[in-house]
């Protein structure tokens, strides 16, 4: 099984000897998350490692203008591994890489580059690590085409599980590309599926979602079914999220737990939360950035809608998971808004954002909410000063656009672009005319 985790070039050399390596692809994300690719022989290896790969950048979403579109893509060593799926004589192997400028200065709007950015603005406020660990769900669909389910399993079924072999050869893939996997289980909707990723550091993490989304797709295809990362395909069932984890660390020291608070909580943690609660209607247009996203995030599914904090609550945008004695490393929040069609670069980078907004400027945290907040009025959310997220793709656009903190946080080249390309998104939908409209007013009007 392959394992190794390579720290430089010379490695990956010695790697892709060992295994037979013909080709590597060279993987980066466009500013929406979407996977680009490009292969190169092994024999033009040292030249990406030295001087990097030219490509047109005018041609990726969110990236240069044609006339300054020449990009240079650099390979980070230390995320080569053989893709599993491709046959294992003349191997394929992946890299991430970060992208440049031809003067060879970062590329202001690469996706991975925003989130190195903000993991340094933490670095110097005296954090060393940001822990993160996602719980991916998506679907299982007989083709691309329609929605059309292969079991009508629930959550944690077993004899309804028509995709078990399908969860287990991923899970194969993924341990054989070094990354470390917690648990796997059907979700609450029909042919509905979570796998379980063990935390990273963010950045690592970011690669992670990326080939984790890729792994999915890959063995579905191999077994004749589709996966699907969309947050609600199906109408009247819940939709996917991805609910993650998360927690500053100063070297081994969790900076979120403190054995004398009664929610074991410390300042930093709660002062995190409140950065979160505050700021999460501004960045929720890149945790949740499509026209679908908003079709998940309504009450009654199972997904957040109201912006409060609980231990238990599983009704509340932020839960604090119970402390369990002697895992003090574990204590952690975890956000349930964002869901796996995002782009994880800059989801990760919004969410460490508002967090340490919130240390900075000590914001206090309010009191949690541990009653079903799904089922309280309007009026006793009013009175719990409980807010909501935005209701859809317009609504987080408006919140996005007066934000500071996003501006600050994307750079002005990924929050323009973002802005401009999501504008589009949300003109296109509301002039659509949809069946629903055609079945219930065509009749009457």
């Amino acid at each position: 099984m392959f394992q190794e985790k390579p720290r430089d070039k010379k490695d990956v050399m010695e790697l892709v000897k060992q295994y037979d390596v013909k080709f590597v692809r060279l993987w980066f994300t466009d500013v929406l998350g979407q996977l680009k690719s490009f292969a190169v022989p092994v024999e033009e290896l040292e030249m990406a490692f030295e001087e990097g790969m030219g490509f047109d950048g005018s041609s990726i979403r969110g990236f240069a203008r044609i006339e300054e579109s020449d990009m240079i893509a650099r390979p980070d060593p230390t995320t080569f591994a053989i893709l599993p799926w491709r046959p294992k004589e003349k191997a394929v192997a992946r890299m991430f890489c970060d992208i440049y400028n031809p003067d060879g200065t970062p590329y202001e709007g690469d996706p991975r580059y925003v989130l190195k950015k903000n993991l340094e603005k933490m670095k110097k406020m005296g954090f060393t690590h940001f822990y993160i660990g996602p719980e991916l769900e998506f679907f299982y669909f007989k083709s691309d085409k329609a929605p059309e389910i292969l079991d009508k399993g629930g959550y944690f079924d077993y004899p309804m599980d028509a995709a078990e072999d399908l969860r287990r050869e991923t899970i194969f893939c993924l341990e054989q590309m070094g990354i470390r996997v917690e648990y796997s289980h059907h979700e609450v909707a029909p042919s509905q599926h979570e796998i379980d990723l063990r935390y990273a550091e963010a950045l690592e993490m970011a690669d992670i979602v990326m080939t984790y989304r890729v792994v999915v797709k890959e063995v579905a295809k191999k077994y004749g079914v589709y996966a699907t990362f969309m947050p609600k395909p199906i109408f009247g069932v819940n939709g996917s999220g991805m609910h993650t984890h998360q927690s500053l660390f100063i070297g081994d020291k969790n900076a979120f737990f403190d054995p004398n608070d009664p929610f074991h909580l410390s300042d930093v943690a709660k002062k995190y939360i409140a950065g979160l609660l505050t700021h999460i209607k501004e960045i929720t247009l890149v945790l949740n950035q499509w026209v679908n996203s908003y079709k998940r995030l309504v009450p009654g599914y199972e997904a957040p809608v109201y912006i409060a904090w609980a231990r238990r609550n599983r009704s509340a945008l932020i839960r604090v998971p119970m402390y369990k004695p002697g895992k003090e490393k574990a204590t952690r929040i975890e956000l349930r808004s964002p869901d796996p069609a995002c782009n994880p670069y800059l989801a990760f980078a919004c969410m460490l954002a508002a967090g340490l907004e919130g240390i900075k400027k000590g914001y206090r945290l309010p009191d949690p909410i541990e009653k079903d907040i799904y089922h309280l009025s309007e009026e006793e959310r009013k009175a719990l000063g409980i807010d909501n997220l935005p209701g859809s793709l317009g609504e987080a656009i408006e919140y996005a656009e007066k934000s500071e903190l996003l501006k600050e946080t994307l750079g002005e080249h990924v929050f323009k672009e973002l802005l401009n390309n999501k504008k589009l998104e949300w003109d296109e939908y509301r002039i659509q005319v949809f069946p629903y409209e055609i079945e219930k007013y065509l009749p009457i009007l």
